[in-house]
């Protein structure tokens, strides 16, 4: 498994918000659902995407836009037009004094918004939870990424806009497959471009030793590895190993790795079903003991605490 895979195990889509909105001018959707990742491709017409901080990007059709949350954002038909709905976080909407909306507007499957011939055709994905190896990912966006159409190009999204309206069994499951393929296809396209400033880890994935390295690490984070186990399995010294991966990561590579397993052991105890042992021997941890001294020395909190803060939605140490 390559680093960007890894991570995007965490926001993988499990039941996601999938809609087709489609709005005639003047148009303005304010969204403060608070969910960590929302992917809107312009399926017909042109969009503003408006961060709360930051400057609006024109979008046109077949343009991608990321937008990484919690933070609220608006989609419009101009910057300038004022909020005429606004989303929940329940998947609500609702004018902006607080008159509900969803009834009024519903077109049909996964379709809502003035009428079916409106000008501008917008498809929305949105992962709804997060998660540690999420936001590993998350951490390295922009608030708001726009890829145009011509940087990617990809038959993704005429298959979205397809199948978002259809009511088939099982359709629920293919759209999350879909918008997942659709994710990773703009991730790749967008750390490709010179204005991403790709991320250390995803440049050194690159590399023919420490590559193998990190996909070592993501594939068997269990395994007792040490520099000099991983620097056999890559073919060089280990001083040429720990030298190259801390050069091109930024961190030598037990350091990447206690924040991996960490990062792993986080996204477990939101399971609640894992046991702390269970979860430790799942990240090469010897013990509950092991994995609760290392979770609250880089973490600053237990596990048990970090479990019930991400139980009442509290988040937990970063």
């Amino acid at each position: 498994m390559d680093v960007l895979a890894g991570l995007l195990d965490g926001p993988r889509a499990r039941g996601a918000f999938l809609l087709r909105a489609i709005l005639d001018p003047p148009w303005s959707i304010r969204v403060e659902d608070r969910a960590p990742l929302t992917l809107v491709t312009t399926a017909r017409g042109t969009a503003w995407a408006v961060p709360e901080h930051g400057r609006p990007r024109l979008m046109g059709p077949g343009d991608v836009a990321i937008m990484r949350g919690p933070d609220p954002y608006a989609f419009a038909d101009s910057p300038d037009t004022p909020p005429r709905t606004v989303i929940h976080p329940d998947g609500r909407s609702t004018t902006p004094d607080g008159t509900e909306l969803c009834e009024a507007m519903d077109l049909g499957v996964r379709t809502w918004g003035d009428g079916l011939d409106g000008e501008t055709v917008l498809l929305i994905g949105t992962y709804r939870v997060g998660g540690e190896i999420s936001r590993r990912l998350l951490g390295v966006l922009p608030a708001l990424l726009v890829l145009p159409r011509d940087a990617w190009d990809s038959p993704l999204t005429a298959l979205l806009e397809e199948e978002i309206a259809r009511d088939r069994p099982g359709q629920e499951v293919f759209l999350d497959r879909l918008l997942d393929l659709l994710l990773i296809a703009a991730l790749r396209a967008w750390f490709a471009r010179p204005e991403a400033a790709a991320p250390a880890w995803y440049v050194a994935q690159g590399d023919p030793v420490v590559g193998r390295a990190l996909r070592l690490l993501h594939d068997d984070p269990a395994h007792p590895w040490t520099v000099a186990g991983l620097a056999a399995r890559t073919g060089v010294s280990r001083a040429a190993l720990a030298r190259r991966f801390t050069e091109l990561v930024g961190e030598p590579p037990m350091g990447y790795l206690t924040g991996w397993r960490l990062a792993l052991a986080a996204d477990l105890l939101r399971e609640p079903d894992s046991t702390l042992e269970a979860v430790a021997r799942q990240v090469g941890y010897g013990s509950a003991f092991a994995l609760s001294a290392a979770f609250k020395r880089v973490r600053g909190v237990s596990p048990q605490e970090y479990r019930s803060a991400s139980a009442t939605g509290a988040g937990g140490g970063g």
